[in-house]
């Protein structure tokens, strides 16, 4: 819904964008002053669909409270859950069996190849292309199909427990992964000859919503939204968990800071997480797949704090315990949240049709950012 609210005396016109609206991909408010179809200043409003969710961790337990973020980011939801798990760990000093560590991480990058594929396909629809968004679902539902025969859910998977993973792999999980890797190796280049390399699609980027290193730094950007400016901070190599220094991967960098390198830097990255998937796959551990841990879990008092890199950017866990059951204070700290701080800066000067792809390259996920 776009709705025209006022016309002001210097001739600029002021408009909504939402709350509903397709190209916000969730309820997202944005109040866009224009002067013809040039941006001169967005302002976004959120709290459409603010849950509370900080709170409510407050009063679960340390087992409970990891599950309510995979409403958060849903398309990361076993990263935003491994947050939470190595937060809880770090308080316990509990040490994970080198199965469960493997686990964790493949689950984690299907999850980011999940997420960047369906961000590929919206980002194509949102800029025109219809078709790569039904190429895109059609490689996603081997992943779904995976996440489900091992966690039981194809979205929220509720898998991390504190101490490892809340059941072992299912006996089909190594042939069906494999499977996935040979099929998704020749899609990619499929997706880089339908989108990529389309003169229409580039000319829509190319140029449009640029971000400099030193802006992306002053907003607190990260993930793609930042790696495409040029800024290194991949959590995963410069605060590495579980066994990520034991990998051979790189932080894919573009330096044009625009909404092609942003894109870029997404199709650079499912080519990385593939290849972590590979390296593990025919090198998961033999053992247990938990921990022991207590029955009820409890904190001892102090702060404890935890980061990854979700598909997004950095994921933050704050935990305040003062010894009980349940926290006495719970933060997070989202990548949405940031990434969306940018967005005036980076649509002012150009047109209200560039705007669709610079939120597209933005790849936010509402609930994300409003919690």
């Amino acid at each position: 819904m776009i709705e025209e609210l006022a016309t002001t005396d210097a001739g600029e016109m002021v408009v909504n964008v939402g709350p509903q609206h397709p190209s916000t991909h969730g309820v997202l408010h944005l109040v866009i002053t224009l002067r013809g179809e040039t941006i001169r200043k967005v302002e976004p409003h959120l709290g459409y669909i603010h849950r509370s969710i900080e709170k409510m961790c407050e009063s679960l337990s340390y087992r409970q409270f990891i599950y309510v973020t995979s409403r958060m980011d849903y398309l990361s939801s076993h990263i935003n859950n491994h947050a939470c798990a190595l937060c809880v760990e770090k308080g316990l000093q509990v040490e994970l069996p080198a199965r469960a560590k493997v686990i964790r991480v493949l689950m984690d990058e299907l999850t980011r190849l999940a997420s960047h594929q369906l961000w590929w396909g919206a980002m194509a629809m949102d800029v025109g292309a219809l078709t790569p968004f039904f190429h895109a679902f059609r490689e996603r539902e081997a992943i779904n199909d995976i996440m489900e025969e091992t966690c039981g859910a194809r979205l929220t998977m509720n898998y991390m427990v504190p101490g490892g993973v809340m059941a072992d792999l299912h006996p089909n999980f190594q042939k069906r992964v494999k499977d996935f890797i040979h099929l998704f190796r020749s899609k990619i280049d499929e997706y880089d000859e339908l989108v990529t390399g389309n003169v229409i699609f580039r000319s829509r980027m190319e140029g449009v919503g640029r971000l400099s290193a030193a802006d992306a730094i002053s907003y607190g950007c990260t993930g793609p939204t930042a790696r495409g400016s040029g800024v290194r901070c991949d959590i995963r190599k410069l605060a590495p968990y579980e066994i990520y220094d034991q990998l051979q991967f790189e932080e894919p960098l573009e330096t044009g800071g625009d909404c092609f390198a942003r894109y870029l830097v997404r199709m650079r990255e499912m080519r990385q997480s593939l290849s972590i998937i590979e390296q593990l796959i025919d090198n998961i551990p033999q053992g247990d797949f938990q921990a022991k841990t207590k029955a009820v879990l409890k904190l001892p008092k102090g702060e404890f704090y935890s980061r990854v890199e979700t598909a997004r950017g950095e994921f933050g866990v704050y935990i305040i315990s003062e010894g009980g059951m349940t926290p006495y204070r719970i933060k997070f700290r989202s990548p949405g949240f940031s990434n969306l701080s940018a967005l005036d800066h980076m649509a002012r000067g150009y047109k209200i049709g560039d705007l669709v792809a610079i939120m597209g390259t933005l790849d936010l996920v509402i609930p994300d950012i409003d919690r």
